[in-house]
């Protein structure tokens, strides 16, 4: 049996159990509704995505296993999740961490990295070098 490497997340911290699936810290507006319960629509803005779900800031109270829905609303596309995290209340919001009910790669439109990447090794834009402009003699 292979064994697991601890999991490192994009900002290269390592942690002992290894993750599902990639961390990628981006923003990206989604819109969360809620199917059961108090019933809300909110729109806000990722923290972390990942093949799993996403951790998001909202200013709904919700519970941890309540059943919500998340829409991307570049594609429209639909998502059923649960609430599997949340964090404490601050300046009216709260860190929540979703799940979706079947892991959905695509949703998100991105390309994930491997999960042997280094973000430290990520590329980075060259500076620009100076060059001498040309005289026609």
């Amino acid at each position: 049996m292979a064994k697991l490497e601890p999991s490192r997340d994009t900002e290269g911290k390592t942690y002992a159990e290894p993750r599902r699936t990639q961390r990628v810290q981006i923003g990206m507006s989604v819109e969360i509704c809620a199917t059961e319960g108090e019933l809300f629509q909110e729109k806000t803005k990722t923290i972390t995505v990942n093949a799993n779900g996403c951790l998001v800031l909202l200013a709904a109270k919700v519970k941890r296993g309540q059943k919500l829905t998340i829409i991307n609303p570049q594609t429209q596309e639909e998502l059923a999740c649960a609430v599997i995290f949340q964090g404490d209340y601050n300046s009216g919001k709260s860190e929540v961490g979703l799940e979706f009910s079947d892991p959905s790669p695509k949703f998100w439109r991105i390309a994930f990295p491997p999960n042997d990447w280094d973000p430290n090794e990520r590329k980075r834009a060259s500076a620009p070098t100076a060059t001498t402009p040309r005289t026609n003699r």
